[in-house]
């Protein structure tokens, strides 16, 4: 691996390291606490779908069924979801947002614009075009 990759990859760490702690600063003012950011590509989903499985999220965020459950049976026991079983199959659950969940959407949302405001400050379309599909190529060749 070349230097530069090793820079690439440092910073994307470094990027992530503080683009999780504004969202855990962004939440303490909020009054929120428990949540972690892994929870935001669930709540994400969620936000999304009505109908959404356990495997249903795992696919979309790409994350194993077992982590899944886990961020899940948290956000569950902190009251943002809930599990219902299919009424046409009872092999099927879905993860349903509570009143709570429903209601922390506009705080969730707003902290992903400000962030998303903060980390392409000075970008113009183009470049944050272009960062976008290099990142998902990165992420792809990952795949």
């Amino acid at each position: 691996m070349s230097t530069e990759n090793r820079n690439s990859l440092s910073t994307i760490s470094r990027i992530r390291e503080s683009a999780n702690r504004f969202i855990m600063d962004r939440l303490a003012q909020n009054g929120i606490e428990g949540l972690v950011p892994s929870h935001g590509d669930i709540l994400a989903v969620l936000y999304r779908g009505e109908d959404v499985t356990m495997k249903d999220i795992a696919d979309k965020i790409r994350r194993s069924k077992p982590t899944v459950t886990v961020l899940t049976d948290k956000l569950e026991r902190l009251g943002f979801v809930y599990r219902e079983k299919s009424r046409n199959d009872n092999r099927i659950t879905y993860i349903r947002l509570t009143e709570q969940g429903k209601r922390f959407e506009p705080v969730f949302e707003n902290i992903s614009k400000e962030l998303n405001e903060l980390l392409c400050q000075g970008f113009t379309a183009e470049e944050t075009g272009i960062l976008d599909a290099l990142l998902k190529k990165m992420e792809n060749n990952l795949s």
